[in-house]
């Protein structure tokens, strides 16, 4: 139980603490801090990849050399570590459109259609039809985040695209949770609404059968 508590107080700790020293090194001009906070999920996120990789030595080896790398480049890195944070932001946006976005295509099942199935299975016509148009929804959201955000980053000052990114990003996705879960009950009153954690563990536990 204190193991599970402080694993959840250490992503806590993380999430709200992130965002905070990420702005700070963008609205106080802090390019040495800056481009650490900036490279440094995307070491741990490459150490973690090499380390669980079946040729683990060759990842490692790769990565020391890309931190070489870094390190030889690393005035140029703190010149544009903005340019880090936006890459990751907008990539993470470009990621997560891709994910519901290809679901979509002919021959393929929506994603939000798989997670209605996980937990509602089975799905009524009608409710097949509106997970199909959640899934467009939250595609046609994450490419207008990237958008937004490229456009701030781009055309805004600096802070302007960092409250933006650090501040706002995770609100609006649980605000477009919210809507879709009221707009749910408006479209399907007659359907039993689930926790949005059931539909995680029932995908989850479907996915090996």
């Amino acid at each position: 139980m204190a193991r599970r508590l402080a694993g959840w107080l250490g992503i806590a700790a993380l999430v709200i603490g992130y965002p905070l020293l990420a702005h700070y090194t963008n609205e106080a001009a802090k390019p040495d801090l800056g481009a650490l906070v900036a490279i440094a999920p995307l070491i741990l996120i490459a150490l973690v990849l090499a380390w669980r990789s079946p040729r683990r030595f060759i990842m490692l080896a790769a990565l020391a050399l890309s931190v070489i790398a870094l390190w030889t480049g690393w005035p140029a890195l703190e010149h544009h570590f903005g340019l880090v944070y936006w890459l990751q932001n907008v990539g993470m946006q470009l990621i997560l459109f891709m994910t519901f976005g290809r679901t979509l295509l002919a021959g393929r099942q929506p994603l939000c259609t798989r997670f209605a199935e996980a937990v509602h299975a089975p799905v009524t016509p009608q409710h097949e039809i509106y997970a199909r148009q959640v899934t467009v929804a939250w595609t046609l959201f994450f490419a207008a985040m990237a958008l937004a955000s490229t456009l701030l980053f781009f055309l805004a000052p600096l802070t302007t695209w960092s409250v933006f990114a650090n501040f706002l990003t995770l609100p609006l996705v649980a605000l477009m949770f919210i809507a879709e879960y009221w707009v749910r009950r408006w479209v399907l009153p007659d359907m039993r609404h689930a926790h949005i954690l059931d539909a995680v563990r029932a995908y989850r536990n479907a996915r090996p059968r």
